[in-house]
């Protein structure tokens, strides 16, 4: 069974690998990440929120598409932007409002190693840039103003009993 890691991992803050290897382990990790993420309520997964330092998310924005992202590249971003609650399932019971593109372009590898391209927009593109974010060690509430990161992690640390100041 599948551990989402939390705020204070330090993986979370690693810039993931490139997949360079297309093959049948791939595919169970894809296929755990979705059922992981099913199995939490959540609209997106990446690999370093399960302890795996790979360039790898999934999606479901229960709409269009539920897929594997294999070394993503954001390509393009809209000018328009757009604010929306964010969460994360690594900060749990932690939202948001943030201000992200309203559009994105990604170009990235299926399983099997196949590039494509999706031009995203609404809970899609949010989705693609937050799970992106995670690639490279940036989590959401980094992209806050101080003063609002501040108060949810520290209310986070005090609902979590976590010491003060030690998961950022």
């Amino acid at each position: 069974m599948l551990e989402i890691y939390t705020i204070g991992e330090d993986i979370l803050r690693e810039k993931s690998k490139k997949v360079e290897k297309f093959d049948s382990a791939l595919e169970l990790l894809v296929d755990a990440m979705l059922e992981k993420m099913d199995e939490a309520d959540g609209v997106g997964l990446a690999a370093p929120q399960i302890g795996v330092n790979l360039r790898v998310f999934v999606i479901d924005d229960h709409r269009r598409v539920r897929t594997a992202f294999i070394n993503p590249e954001i390509v393009e971003t809209s000018m328009e932007e757009c604010s929306m609650e964010e969460g994360c399932l690594s900060i749990p019971g932690v939202y948001s409002f943030l201000t992200r593109s309203e559009k994105v372009t990604v170009q990235a590898q299926d399983v099997n190693g196949k590039t494509f391209r999706i031009e995203a927009d609404e809970l899609l593109a949010r989705a693609i840039q937050h799970e992106n974010d995670h690639l490279n060690g940036v989590l959401f509430v980094d992209r806050l103003e101080e003063k609002t990161r501040s108060k949810l992690i520290r209310t986070y640390e005090k609902r979590n009993k976590i010491q003060k100041g030690s998961i950022l």
